[in-house]
């Protein structure tokens, strides 16, 4: 692995170890610790977006493993602006080990590791977001053992997250069903990408507008904030073309009876998600959350060449 930028960059085999690596990690963690495999390794943390599970879960697993961590807010950068990517790449490639990139285009994050000599993980881009993939991946598996066969619902809009997930949940065979309004679709490329996947592992993927349809014998309900971070001009017409796509205690009760319901955060609650949900019996929000530590544990090992 010399990057991480899109899971689809990898079989569905890679993912499978990353995620048995990932357990193995937690499992150390959660038993008195990692050993310092990152010791003398140096984490440069670009941000273009804020976000609080990004930062401190990155900054958190370098320092468990012996490392540590850089961070680089957007003014200290300018990333394409201030100074161009080609030349970031180079300048950081001398000083850090390995940089992980939270960007508005994706064409950025790929701009970093064409110039970079050392490792570059997508931290989140528009196209995707596959470190929260991996995590999403992780807690499905610990709850029910394998994603095989399992069908995992999201509901919302067709975003970034949505994409991440179903190139995982298909990789890994699971079936993936998006509910989502008209004109907020996922995109037709990471579609194509997704099609091709389902025809080698076997998992379905079906695209609908009604979200009770879609979440009939699920065992996983998926959903995401209606409006992303660069969209704020969209807001007002969101708000009223997505009600209808709210996870609240209705939806879940059409599905699977042990159906878990998964938000990467920050949600907006009572909006895409509610309350009653959200700290419900069927909430796996913050062990999602804390996954994303124990992923990325992973990701960072592999793509240091420590594990």
């Amino acid at each position: 692995m010399k990057d991480f930028l899109a899971i689809t960059d990898y079989s569905s085999q890679d993912i499978k170890e990353l995620l048995d690596l990932a357990v193995r990690l937690k499992k150390e963690y959660m038993t008195g610790g990692n050993p310092p495999l990152f010791k003398g390794k140096v984490l440069g943390m670009i941000f273009q977006k804020p976000s609080l599970r990004t930062r401190v879960s990155f900054d958190m697993a370098m320092r468990h493993m012996g490392g540590d961590a850089l961070y680089l807010s957007p003014n200290e950068i300018g990333l394409g602006k201030r100074e161009s990517i080609a030349d970031i790449a180079r300048v950081m490639s001398g000083y850090v080990s390995i940089l992980m990139a939270r960007v508005f285009e994706h064409q950025h994050v790929i701009e970093l590791a064409k110039w970079s000599s050392i490792p570059v993980i997508n931290g989140l881009s528009d196209y995707n977001h596959p470190c929260q993939g991996m995590a999403d991946a992780l807690t499905i598996q610990e709850k029910f053992g394998d994603l095989k066969g399992l069908n995992v619902a999201y509901v919302g809009d067709g975003n970034n997250v949505a994409v991440s997930l179903m190139h995982v949940c298909l990789l890994l065979g699971a079936n993936f069903t998006i509910a989502n309004p008209e004109g907020y679709d996922i995109p037709k490329i990471p579609v194509n990408i997704a099609k091709s996947i389902s025809q080698k592992t076997g998992g379905k993927i079906a695209f609908l507008t009604n979200p009770i349809e879609a979440v009939k014998g699920a065992q996983v309900i998926y959903t995401d904030t209606w409006t992303s971070m660069g969209q704020e001009e969209e807001q007002a017409k969101r708000e009223k073309v997505f009600p209808p796509y709210q996870v609240n205690s209705n939806l879940v009760s059409k599905a699977d009876k042990d159906v878990i319901v998964m938000h990467c955060l920050p949600a907006h609650r009572n909006h895409e998600l509610t309350d009653e949900v959200a700290d419900g019996p069927h909430s796996m929000i913050f062990p999602q959350a804390h996954n994303r530590l124990h992923a990325q544990k992973a990701i960072l090992a592999r793509l240091l060449s420590v594990i």
